[in-house]
């Protein structure tokens, strides 16, 4: 069978005053049927760009599409109109966008933001869509459904308006959901329900999952492959097991190392990433993690390393000194 989505050499820029952004510069992956695959990278690499060239939703201008493959399904997206792309957005793929504050319309009650989708994608009528509205609330963890139903975005808590965003997101059991930062501006507690709610759903309703974040710690447990992207590439991917306890480019061991554990003592310091991420409008022909890098030589300042085969099970890295790796960490345990 093949992958439920499969994204294939896809490039999205942006044209600004100072210069041609390539925000997504050519990444490739792919999502099976039911899986969770993470996207993970710091501020400003490319995850919520490269989500939102899925959805067709980059504006243009300043943005836009320039090259690359969306096949979900079957269908290339990219080669939809945008008519059949309305039909496509909320009914087959859901998306959790990042701050469920300025996601929801404040003026709208949380009932009529769900109902609407249902209306728009599934021809409901107004008792039937009331009816899978409170299913949905049910569903998600939100109790006295009925009562919240009529309530607007400001009477809820953080919490509860991303719960009312996965609601949303599930509400035409759509067959892959993109959540992008899905636990942005939430407390610990509430990151750790959230995640485990949106993990549970999936599994239960047989629905793919792309998570992006910026947390490597945050996805351990949830995602099934890794990809790490920087400076609008993908520089590693592979299953988290790889990920975690075979690293093999020097940005993800940096993010690896910049997480808390409960492992090591209390004092012990954090080991945070080196420098700022480059200017994507600035970027040389070599590779873009250079300057923060601990193990650049000459060599990366030359190229930029293709995405290779580190490894089996599909564990790829873009490093030159990619074995030389394994190599410093043997030596340091």
């Amino acid at each position: 069978m093949p992958p439920l989505l499969e994204v294939k050499g896809l490039h999205t820029e942006f044209r600004t005053g100072a210069g041609l952004v390539r925000a997504v510069d050519g990444i490739s992956y792919t999502v099976e049927h039911g899986e969770t695959v993470a996207i993970v990278g710091e501020s400003g690499s490319g995850k919520s760009v490269g989500a939102l060239s899925i959805l067709r939703l980059i504006p243009d201008p300043p943005g836009r599409i320039t090259d690359g493959e969306i096949l979900f399904n079957g269908y290339d997206l990219r080669r939809l109109s945008e008519p059949e792309m309305r039909e496509i957005r909320g009914r087959d793929i859901g998306m959790v966008f990042q701050e469920p504050m300025t996601s929801l319309n404040p003026v709208l009650t949380i009932g009529r933001q769900i109902t609407e989708v249902l209306e728009q994608h599934q021809g409901a009528d107004g008792s039937a869509a009331q009816r899978r509205a409170l299913e949905l609330l049910d569903l998600v963890g939100i109790a006295d459904a009925g009562r919240r139903l009529r309530q607007y975005p400001h009477q809820l808590s953080g919490g509860m308006r991303q719960r009312v965003m996965i609601a949303i997101a599930l509400a035409c059991s759509p067959k892959l959901i993109i959540a992008d930062e899905p636990t942005t501006a939430l407390d610990v507690t509430i990151q750790a329900q959230i995640l485990e709610l949106m993990k549970s759903l999936t599994l239960k309703l047989n629905v793919a999952l792309i998570v992006i974040t910026h947390n490597l710690g945050v996805v351990a447990r949830y995602a099934s492959r890794v990809n790490v992207m920087y400076a609008g590439r993908i520089v590693e991917a592979g299953s988290a097991e790889d990920i975690y306890h075979d690293p093999r480019h020097p940005y993800t061991i940096a993010l690896l190392k910049s997480v808390p554990r409960l492992d090591q003592p209390r004092r012990a310091r954090l080991d945070p990433v080196d420098g700022q991420p480059p200017d994507l409008t600035k970027l040389d022909g070599g590779c873009s993690f250079r300057p923060r890098c601990r193990y650049a030589v000459e060599q990366c300042s030359q190229a930029r390393p293709p995405l290779a085969s580190v490894g089996g099970g599909g564990h790829t890295a873009a490093c030159f000194r990619s074995a030389d790796l394994v190599a410093a960490r043997d030596v340091a345990a």
